[in-house]
């Protein structure tokens, strides 16, 4: 073979090496974007989720990083601390509308986490502006979508039992998404 020829080979063949590499490291990436995102629970699951690697028996501590439908029942200003617990969607009957529960009154669920100073609020109710009491921002899955300031934030966190998801990294929360109660 003439030697500019094969140059020629070998330059093509060194370029859809790096070509085949490329595209095995965007698609390990996407693939570790999705693994690094846990999954969301169903707004309206009718069951407590678990936590299977939390051990309760050693006091109250963060939940392991993930989204967890629940509500926050304290807030401790002073050290930025919130517990918060599991909660599930109970249907209604006889034409009375559904609500969430949390666990019963002597089940040890709670958990409690720092909220990161960079913590969102997506509020189901236009951040709590008195203004627009009635009007809903939401999804199509009853989810939150108005992104509210701190000072919403904060009035979230204290009015208490207010249903979410609940983002936590690091044993910390950073994002909560209030869920519509219809």
């Amino acid at each position: 073979m003439h030697r500019s020829i094969r140059h020629a080979v070998t330059a093509i063949a060194a370029g859809a090496v790096a070509v085949t590499a490329s595209v095995a490291l965007l698609t390990t990436g996407a693939a570790a974007d999705a693994a690094a995102k846990p999954p969301t629970p169903k707004p309206y699951g009718t069951s407590f989720q678990k936590d299977p690697e939390h051990d309760f028996t050693k006091g109250i501590s963060p939940r392991h990083d993930g989204v967890l439908r629940g509500w926050v029942t304290s807030y401790h200003a002073k050290d930025r601390t919130a517990e918060y617990e599991p909660i599930k969607w109970v249907k209604g009957g006889n034409g009375e509308p559904g609500r969430f529960v949390g666990p019963p009154e002597y089940d040890v669920l709670a958990y409690q986490s720092r909220v990161s100073p960079t913590a969102v609020l997506y509020s189901a109710r236009n951040c709590g502006a008195a203004n627009a009491a009635n009007k809903v921002t939401v999804d199509r899955h009853g989810l939150g979508t108005k992104r509210c300031g701190r000072k919403a934030l904060l009035a979230h966190l204290k009015a208490e039992r207010i249903p979410a998801l609940i983002t936590i990294r690091g044993g910390r929360i950073v994002r909560i998404q209030e869920i519509h109660v219809p």
